[in-house]
């Protein structure tokens, strides 16, 4: 090595060495700039109202601007694609339940692969599904629904937010379980479903539990049977749980947390998780969460990313064993 080459590579060294240089020589600090939160929902519902909030808690902490971006549609899967697709820098992630990588792969072909394209992050919250008798269902409880079922099958309408939504995984798992058959009444979407249950059209309804929902069953109009959650619902202490009942194939939740790129830095990843942990301990996201019915979760990424397993292969099992299509 000549003199010339040892004294520049001596020279850069102490470049390296030096503060200046050493700065130059690491990673930027994450965020060095906006965040930005794809949810896969339309404006306006508890899932949007919820990760606004998140994005708002998690701007505070991280300290720098967390703007949401509503990708709706597909049941989840177009921002799930987003969010896929996305550079894995740490600076795009998704808000959605589970389905679109737990449900939804199973019903028809993706844009993405859940497993290779996505990293869970955090779970959140979770939703309890609530089963409901309408005004045109006369029974008290549950065992008169099995019992009304039983003496005339198929003749108690049930409806659903949708064809192979978690309200009709629910309804495949109460017939399976309990030996009786229901009509399936599929809806596009919560809102005509309540609207027509409120009226009669149907006997039975099965949906996410929320402050609306709540209004309804605290006016008489919609008598709460069940509900599908790992224990009963504080603001339902009477209701059993779907697995109280024996039914625990049917008791399902709808879970929601955060996601990320698949190949996004493992240090962002861990910092994230542990931000949206903390987010959830604060008093104000909890009681926004609790007052909508719906239970603050969190975790790790690697218990998040096994419940997601589980339930990917549960729903994998009710698809076949029901022949469910998608729309």
């Amino acid at each position: 090595m000549s003199g010339l080459i040892r004294r520049r590579s001596a020279a850069a060294l102490l470049v390296l060495l030096s503060p200046v240089g050493a700065a130059l020589a690491q990673p930027a600090a994450w965020p060095a700039r906006p965040v930005r939160i794809v949810v896969a929902y339309p404006p306006g519902g508890i899932s949007d109202s919820v990760a606004r909030a998140l994005a708002e808690k998690l701007a505070t902490q991280l300290g720098t601007p967390v703007v949401v971006d509503n990708r709706g549609g597909a049941g989840g899967s177009i921002g799930m694609d987003a969010v896929a697709k996305a550079a894995p820098d740490g600076y795009t992630f998704g808000f959605s339940s589970i389905s679109p990588l737990a449900l939804n792969p199973h019903l028809g072909k993706q844009a993405y692969d859940p497993a290779r394209d996505i990293a869970p992050v955090a779970s959140v919250m979770y939703s309890p599904v609530v089963l409901l008798a309408t005004p045109a269902f006369v029974g008290r409880d549950f065992k008169d629904l099995l019992a009304a079922a039983k003496a005339k099958p198929g003749s108690l309408r049930w409806s659903t937010s949708g064809l192979a939504t978690v309200g009709h995984l629910v309804l495949e798992q109460v017939g399976h379980g309990a030996k009786v058959e229901f009509t399936h009444v599929p809806y596009k979407g919560g809102g005509q479903q309540l609207t027509d249950a409120l009226g009669g059209q149907v006997e039975l309804i099965s949906t996410n539990l929320s402050g609306t929902v709540m209004q309804h069953i605290q006016s008489g109009k919609l008598r709460p049977l069940a509900v599908g959650a790992p224990a009963r619902v504080e603001t339902l202490p009477q209701v059993p749980t779907f697995a109280e009942l024996g039914l625990a194939s049917a008791n399902l939740t709808s879970l929601f947390g955060v996601f990320a790129p698949a190949k996004i830095p493992p240090e962002v990843l861990l910092r994230l998780n542990t931000e949206i942990n903390q987010a959830l301990r604060a008093p104000e996201l909890r009681k926004k969460l609790l007052d909508a019915d719906n239970v603050p979760t969190g975790g790790s990424a690697a218990d998040f990313a096994r419940q997601i397993a589980t339930e990917s292969a549960n729903n994998a099992r009710i698809v076949k064993a029901a022949n469910i299509k998608a729309e």
